[in-house]
This record gives C-alpha cells, structure tokens and sequence, in this order.
C-alpha cells in the first residue's frame, strides 16, 4: 500500500499541477480553463439543508463578476458521500465538491483534488487554526473551511443543576445519562476519551501511521472505565433512541451535535440545559473529556476545465459573508474568527456552547488519514465488548497492543 500511495501522491501533485486534470497542460496552464475565457461553466454540490443559501451565494459571485458568462449549476449533493461519487466518475462530478475534512486524504491520495494554490493566506488569517489544519494534507492546503462541528453536552435542567454537569462523576451521581457504548459507531462518542486521557490517535499530527498510543497505561485505564460503565446505574447505553428516552426522563443528560438541535429542543422545550463536555476521572485524575471536531470544506475537482475560476467560487463560497449566510439560514458554525466572537453566535445557547467546544480544550480534529477508517472497525469491538464484559482486565493490554499493530498494519 505505501507503493500505491506514493503513486497516488505523485498524481495528484501532477493533477493540481494542471497536467491530467481533464485536459491538456497547455490549456490548463494557459488556455481558457486558467481563467481567460469569458464564458465559464461550473457545477457546485450543496447539502439539501444548504441548497436554497447556495443558490443565493452563487447568484451575488456572479452578480459581483460580470465581466464574465458564468453559468454555475447548483446541484443537490450528499458531503458525507463526496469520496465515493467522486472517485466514481471524476468528469461527471461537480467542479466544487463539500467534503467532511476526514475524507481529504484518501480523495487527495487518490488524486480527485486540486491544490488550493490561490487563498491559502485568506483562510490561514481569517478562519481557525484548526479550520486550517483540516483543509491541509502532508504539507499542502487543498480545501475551503465553511463550518466546524462538534458534540456537545444535552441535560435536562429539572433533574440536573449546572454544577452537577460540570463533571461525570456529578451527573452520574444524581441522575442517568446516555451514551452509545453497545453499538457500532460507538467509536466517534468514546474513542476521544482516550485522547482526553493522554493517547494520540496518529501521533501529534493525525497523519503520522505509527503514532497511535491507545496501548499505554491510559489507554487501559479507559478501558477498565469503559468496562465499570455496565455496573453503574446511571449510565445507560444507548443510540438511535437517545432523544426519546431523554424526552420520557429516562436519562437527563446525552452528547448530540448541532444535527440534533430541533430534536432536543422539542425534547426538553423550557427544561433544556447545553453545556460543554464534563471532567472526568478515568483512573489517572480528573481531565477534560473530549469530542472529536469536524470541519466542513469546499475542494476543486481536480477535472474541472476552469481551475482558476473553480478556486475562486470556492474561496468565495468559504468566505465570512458567506458563512454568516450559512449561520444565518441553518445555524451553521462558522470557522471565521471574528463571526465566532459575535454577539449573534455567542447568544445562541446552542450555538454558543458548540462553538466553545470546538476550541482546542473540548475538541481533537478528526484524522484526515486513509487508514482512519479501518481503525474504527478495530476499536469498535473493544468497547462494545468491554462494556458488555466480554474484555477482561487481563486481556485488555494485549487487545490494545493489537489494535495499535493493526492499525499501522493496514499501510503495508
């Protein structure tokens, strides 16, 4: 697989150099698609959530160039699938593709993407550091950061106060909460506590294969608390029927993100109480748990006929007008730096606490690597299986060592 990827590499650097993008390299180079053409066709993929924002978005760029005929198409797409429809069929994609941050690497490795050679110095000013890291590949930015996620803590305000919330041990001590501890996907709500606890995920940077330390001390130590979980009371494991067992009063406090904000709003109406992740003792002193962040970006398809023009509408469309339209029309958190300190998002409760929690104490950037994906698959029976008691104590080491081997296994 290291073969395959210095390979991928070397076409994708061909790729964002103007060579195989779609054409030839005198047109990429200096031809109509490097910007001279006055007639530009371009296609952008939007969320349905976002689509209507995007149309509006679209209509003031072209508004603001008319020296030029661009006919830009909005089209309804899926973020989450981005890497599949565009591997599919590169030439059939949209010249501006939304992407979750972590499926930058396998679409950068797999040479889809155009390096973002133009606004590199605009995102690093304007947007958060870690909206910058996650549009950054083994050195070279190739997305547009719009909007960052992350989770955050729900409770119920008749059955905890604020202070027993500013801890695990405060919450489970007076009233249930729920976690996904039994099911698959698991990983995305407890695999951060072992970060939080002082492993790394891919070393320091997430891009590093040999870098994962889940098999330390500390590592073992969340896994005895995964494992104590089944025994207390006020832990209730649970996923797709979270909100409604918040709802009944049969937990008082879970971890959503901002997808989950009408739910809940409608859950808990006047009782509705958000706050940033809890402290939490895992056996080596209290620490702040931890969610992991995500960033929206825009990216270049690398097929595009129209680079430069493709890399503007981009860095347009990631611009701060345009992510206050997107917080404006769905709520969406903005990685602009001074549109997170206005009064607009920090009087939003909800808002204002998801947009905390994607500082750097509450959150971990989701690893952009490949390989993440098999790591999820690994760690998932670990958890699900400690909760369930069956991972004992005495296996736990050689359960993690495993983990930390196969996961740097799966480059070779």
């Amino acid at each position: 697989m290291k073969a395959k990827r210095i390979l991928a590499l070397g076409m994708a650097a061909l790729m964002t150099g103007g060579l195989l993008a779609g054409c030839g390299s005198e047109e990429k180079e200096g031809g109509a698609a490097a910007g001279d053409s006055e007639n530009v066709s371009l296609k952008v993929w939007a969320d349905q959530d976002i689509l209507e924002v995007t149309q509006t978005m679209v209509d003031n760029f072209i508004a603001e160039h008319p020296d030029k005929n661009y006919d830009i198409e909005v089209v309804l797409g899926d973020s989450g699938k981005a890497e599949e429809e565009v591997k599919k069929d590169p030439e059939a994609a949209a010249d501006v593709i939304a992407l979750p941050h972590d499926q930058l690497g396998q679409m950068v490795e797999s040479g889809v993407l155009y390096e973002n050679t133009k606004y590199v110095d605009r995102i690093k000013e304007e947007d958060t550091e870690t909206a910058y890291e996650a549009a950054t590949y083994q050195g070279a930015v190739y997305g547009y950061p719009y909007q960052v996620e992350s989770m955050y803590l729900v409770y119920n305000k008749s059955m905890l106060s604020d202070e027993d919330v500013k801890t695990f041990e405060g919450i489970t001590a007076k009233a249930p909460i729920g976690f996904n501890l039994a099911e698959e996907g698991t990983n995305y709500t407890i695999a951060p506590q072992y970060l939080a606890n002082g492993c790394k995920l891919y070393g320091d940077s997430g891009e590093d294969l040999e870098g994962t330390t889940f098999n330390n001390e500390q590592g073992v130590n969340v896994t005895k608390w995964i494992a104590s979980l089944k025994d207390n009371p006020n832990v209730v494991a649970c996923n797709s029927e979270s909100v409604s067992l918040l709802k009944e009063g049969k937990i008082a406090a879970m971890v959503t993100g901002p997808w989950g904000k009408n739910d809940i709003m409608d859950a808990l109406g006047d009782d509705l109480g958000v706050a940033v992740y809890p402290t939490c003792d895992f056996g080596d002193g209290p620490v702040q748990m931890r969610a992991f962040q995500g960033v929206k970006l825009l990216a270049v398809n690398a097929a595009t006929e129209y680079p430069l023009d493709a890399m503007e509408l981009a860095d347009y469309l990631s611009n701060a007008e345009c992510q206050k339209m997107r917080f404006d029309a769905v709520g969406a958190i903005p990685c602009n730096k001074e549109l997170r300190d206005t009064d607009e998002v920090k009087n939003d409760p909800i808002t204002n606490v998801v947009s905390q929690m994607t500082e750097d104490e509450y959150t971990v950037l989701m690893p952009k690597l490949p390989e993440l994906r098999s790591f999820w698959d690994l760690l998932d029976p670990i958890i699900i299986d400690a909760y369930g008691g069956n991972l004992t104590e005495a296996d736990m080491q050689t359960k993690l060592d495993d983990l930390v081997a196969d996961s740097a296994a799966t480059a070779e």
